[in-house]
Parts: C-alpha cells; sequence; structure tokens
C-alpha cells in the first residue's frame, strides 16, 4: 500500500473508534447477572481500534521508503473457508456453548492459515477458549453461554 492510503485510512478508522467509543456509552453499565456491563466490550474495541490507527498514522511519517511488495493472487478458498466458519460460529454460538463453538472456529481457522502442526492448534484453541471462558465468568463475573445441555 501507499503511504497516502495508509495514512488516510488510519484518520478513518480512528474516527470510527472515536464513534465507537462515544456511542457504547449510550449502552446500559450493567446487566442482569454481571458485573461486566454490555457497553465495555465496544469502548475497548472502538479505543483499541483507535490506538492502532494512531500507530498506523505515525508509522507514515516515520519510515523513509517505500518498499514494493510483489503481488500475489487472491486466496479465494481460504477466505470462504474462513467466512463459512465465521458464520458458522454465530449460528452455533448458543447451542455449542462458547468454549466449544470457540475451539472448533480457532481449529479450522489455524488449520485454513497453516496446515499441519496439529498439536500447536488444538493446545492454543484449547487453552484459548477455556482461558477466556474461566476469565470472563469466573474472574470478571460476566456471563457467556456455556456447555450444551443436550
Amino acid at each position: 500500500m501507499s503511504k497516502t492510503f495508509d495514512r488516510y485510512c488510519s484518520l478513518l478508522f480512528a474516527c470510527i473508534g472515536a464513534g465507537f467509543m462515544v456511542e457504547s456509552r449510550k449502552i446500559s453499565e450493567s446487566s442482569y447477572g454481571s458485573t461486566v456491563g454490555p457497553d465495555l466490550f465496544p469502548f475497548g474495541l472502538g479505543l483499541l481500534l483507535v490506538l492502532l490507527s494512531l500507530g498506523l498514522f505515525y508509522e507514515t511519517f516515520r519510515s523513509k521508503q517505500q518498499q514494493e511488495t510483489p503481488k500475489r493472487a487472491l486466496d479465494y478458498k481460504r477466505f470462504f473457508i474462513m467466512l463459512a466458519a465465521g458464520v458458522l460460529y454465530g449460528l452455533l454460538l448458543e447451542e455449542l456453548g462458547y468454549v466449544i463453538s470457540t475451539f472448533l472456529f480457532l481449529l479450522i481457522g489455524f488449520q485454513t492459515m497453516e496446515r499441519g502442526k496439529w498439536l500447536s492448534s488444538l493446545l492454543i484453541s484449547g487453552f484459548f477458549s477455556f482461558g477466556i471462558y474461566y476469565l470472563f465468568v469466573e474472574v470478571l463475573q460476566g456471563t457467556l453461554p456455556g456447555f450444551p445441555t443436550w
């Protein structure tokens, strides 16, 4: 990409992130049975987007030379696998629960991006899905879809 394109995109994304932060303050601060309110996640994502955008904006001025990257063909197969996995993740989240659906989504994503390395994919997917569930539900007293009750 060009520095000019990166500069304008960083400003656009900073504005979008700021909009997320402002609008998330309009959401109620707590929900029933949870000490973590629904406004926290969108606010955090907006803040992260603003910080990353400012970092990109800074990098466009700091870099001295522009490197030409060789053009590659688009990988539609991987894109559609990840798109289907994301849609299935959203549809099955309530049915399978957070831990199982997140584990499967991450496993599919890791194997789509880099075939092989099954052990590391299984370990990372497992630790991440269980770790986030434990952190959010037990430590922060939030609520996530549990395990299925078939």
